[in-house]
């Protein structure tokens, strides 16, 4: 199958006041387009920081990261966006919505940005996908914390992206909406064919991607694939 990133000898050193501190070391690894991929580890193993260069959000120190056949160590930040903006979707624990937004207005936004036509219904199908077609007037302060990763998913598929990058999703929802969110999460991948680089720290959660990373201290341990 075709890979979507690659990633070739990715380190990152930053410099602190005690001396040069290596958050990531010599890291390889590829992503097949269509492919779930769970990563974990204990927090500082460096997850955070691999999700970032792989998604272009930084630049590593050493190595490259090539991303739909755009080598992202080669472009400069505003390159980086154009690439991200064509290719990428992301869902983070803090949702990151707009207060000021509707959420149907916080959907449209990217959409528009775009210069997508029917952008207000590409939104409202995508806040119907996830339950969400009562809540499209209202703002995000409205909403439960459960109803706005919701918002925050609809917002990240309806751009449909090739890759999606979710950081610890539910990480502040109670155990029974983080179900709902993840079922959510693997059901538009399935359906839109996404690949999906998750970062969690809920081992059932990354037993359900297909390919399964382990990091501690900014290196990969091992890889384990999903058993049919």
């Amino acid at each position: 199958m075709q890979s979507i990133i690659s990633a070739q000898g990715l380190s990152k050193i930053v410099t602190t006041a005690a001396g040069p501190l290596t958050i990531l070391n010599n890291i390889s690894l590829t992503v097949a387009a269509g492919e779930s991929l769970a990563i974990t580890g204990a927090s500082g193993s460096g997850k955070s920081t691999l999700l970032g260069l792989l998604a272009g959000l930084d630049v590593p120190t050493t190595g490259t990261v090539t991303l739909a056949g755009n080598n992202l160590t080669a472009l400069d930040e505003e390159g980086r966006a154009a690439v991200r903006a064509r290719y990428v979707g992301f869902v983070f624990q803090s949702f990151q919505l707009l207060p000021g937004l509707t959420a149907l207005e916080n959907v449209m936004l990217p959409l528009e940005l775009r210069g997508q036509k029917n952008a207000q219904n590409a939104a409202r199908e995508y806040l119907q996908r996830v339950g969400l077609a009562q809540r499209l007037g209202h703002y995000p302060p409205q909403l439960s914390g459960g109803e706005q990763q919701r918002v925050a998913i609809a917002r990240a598929f309806a751009c449909e992206p090739d890759i999606l990058f979710a950081d610890e999703p539910t990480g502040n929802l109670d155990s029974v909406t983080g179900q709902t969110i993840n079922d959510l999460l693997f059901d538009l991948n399935a359906d839109a064919g996404t690949t999906l680089v998750l970062i969690t720290h809920e081992q059932r959660l990354a037993e359900r991607c297909q390919r399964h990373i382990q990091m501690a201290g900014g290196e990969l341990l091992g890889s384990a694939r999903a058993v049919p």
